[in-house]
């Protein structure tokens, strides 16, 4: 059976329950050295939610309507295994990318480390730092380290509006900064699997239009030894329209937007998505792995 035969499946997703009393939720960065957790006042339910598979009909979304966009792109760089071959030869060609899919004159990579986003008790959250995710699903395996990062299980937005303005700040110089935030930018993450197509543990987005932006994110404050940062959780809404591709091969990537400052209703503003467990997976197919450039989008 073809990835194009399935139009759906039904997976069980993990949403984000606020804390009691309407206290702010946290998550500490650091492990705990008793419990070897991350401490946090939030917890987790899961949903059965169908998402819909859009192998066939990719072009229905886009950046703006939906918040992600898919697009058919072999990149040349294929090895992925050396820090500094990544970024001296998968950086200036996803730079190109992003700016032919979106007309932006200026794209800003975040530094190269490997480290993982948000909000399972195993894992780094997604506004840790500077980075560049390479996740290798090996199970059983703890996600203890850069070297074991695993495909992330729970519904998130990377940065909030805050965080990613902090973001600017603390990637371009100071004496530019002031003049790139009077204009539109964006945080959208470039996402595609590696090596093998990602049949098993793929990714989910939910398309903006089904998200009530009032009521379904919830910040999340990380708290670091010398500064707190934040991101979003995300609180169930039966209303959520989840989309995947089915099947994503390395030719095959997804732009995944996590912020966008423009906030007048006429384009979407970020996009919930989470890796999920997909039951039509046939039973041989390998482990996913896959690479997650996040970049800031700046236009003239």
């Amino acid at each position: 059976m073809s990835s194009a035969d399935i139009s759906s499946t039904t997976a069980s997703l993990a949403y984000t329950v606020p804390p009691a009393n309407g206290v702010r939720a946290y998550q500490k960065i650091n492990v705990d050295p008793i419990s070897g957790e991350r401490e946090n006042n939030f917890s987790r339910t899961n949903y059965d939610v169908v998402i819909e598979n859009v192998r066939g009909k990719e072009d229905q979304d886009t950046l703006d309507n939906s918040g992600f966009q898919f697009v058919r792109s072999p990149a040349k760089h294929t090895s992925f295994n050396n820090d500094e071959e990544i970024e001296k030869e998968y950086y200036p060609e996803s730079i190109d990318l992003l700016k032919k899919l979106t007309g932006a004159s200026r794209v800003v990579i975040f530094d190269h480390s490997e480290q993982s986003p948000i909000l399972l008790p195993i894992t780094s959250p997604a506004d840790s730092g500077e980075f560049t995710a390479i996740r290798r699903q090996r199970p059983g395996v703890v996600d203890d380290g850069p070297q074991n990062r695993q495909p992330v299980a729970g519904v998130h937005v990377d940065q909030t509006t805050k965080a990613s303005i902090a973001r600017v700040h603390r990637h371009l110089p100071a004496e530019d900064a002031p003049r790139l935030l009077e204009n539109r930018f964006q945080i959208i993450n470039l996402w595609r699997p590696i090596n093998v197509p990602a049949l098993r543990w793929p990714l989910a987005l939910c398309d903006y239009r089904s998200v009530d932006p009032s009521k379904d994110p919830l910040p999340v404050t990380l708290v670091y030894p010398d500064r707190e940062g934040e991101t979003y959780g995300v609180t169930y809404n039966p209303n959520h329209r989840w989309k995947y591709l089915r099947g994503m091969t390395p030719e095959d990537a997804v732009l995944i937007k996590c912020f966008d400052s423009v906030q007048d209703g006429s384009v979407a503003v970020f996009t919930p998505h989470t890796g999920f467990e997909d039951p039509s997976t046939p039973p041989d197919a390998p482990n996913r792995e896959s690479i997650e450039l996040r970049a800031l989008v700046f236009y003239d």
